[in-house]
């Protein structure tokens, strides 16, 4: 019985043990869109919020994001340094007018709701974040929750 324990401890701490072994991010507090071997850069900025009759609209100048992914449930990395990985969530962007928004709140009552997704711990300040769900083709953003620091990609 106790060489079972401990063979279950040295395993167990094997798996907990293990840490990310795939490409690095450069610089930290951006997202990036991991596609196998390789990542990509999201589209760094920030949303202006506007005022429009009962509105508040958040935009982000541009009609497409530079950074595309064909992926329907992308993965990111995030090397943490400033930006709490647990308060990113994802939200789909409308592009009108030559910019991205998304419609926050219509007479003071929340609407925006975000893409649902996990963060998980993979190193020392290393996060991943993996949406839950399939993504239809379109914009979105990454951006901190309370914040208006966004990180923008696209789905094709």
């Amino acid at each position: 019985m106790l060489r079972r324990l401990i063979l279950l401890l040295l395993c167990s701490g094997a798996l907990f043990g293990q840490k990310y072994t795939g490409p690095q991010p450069e610089k930290p507090d951006l997202v990036y869109l991991v596609h196998a071997d390789n990542l990509v850069a999201t589209e760094a900025g920030e949303a202006k919020e506007e005022k429009r009759k009962d509105d508040v609209v958040a935009v982000v100048a541009g009609a497409t994001s530079s950074a595309a992914t064909p992926l329907a449930s992308p993965i990111f990395l995030i090397r943490a340094d400033k930006i709490n990985p647990d308060s990113l969530e994802i939200y789909k962007l409308e592009s009108k007018n030559g910019q991205r928004e998304v419609v926050l709140s219509h007479k003071k009552k929340p609407i925006a709701k975000p893409v649902i997704c996990s963060v998980t711990k993979v190193g020392d300040d290393l996060y991943k974040l993996e949406v839950n769900q399939e993504l239809p083709n379109g914009e979105y953003s990454i951006t901190p929750r309370e914040s208006n620091l966004v990180f923008c990609f696209r789905v094709y």
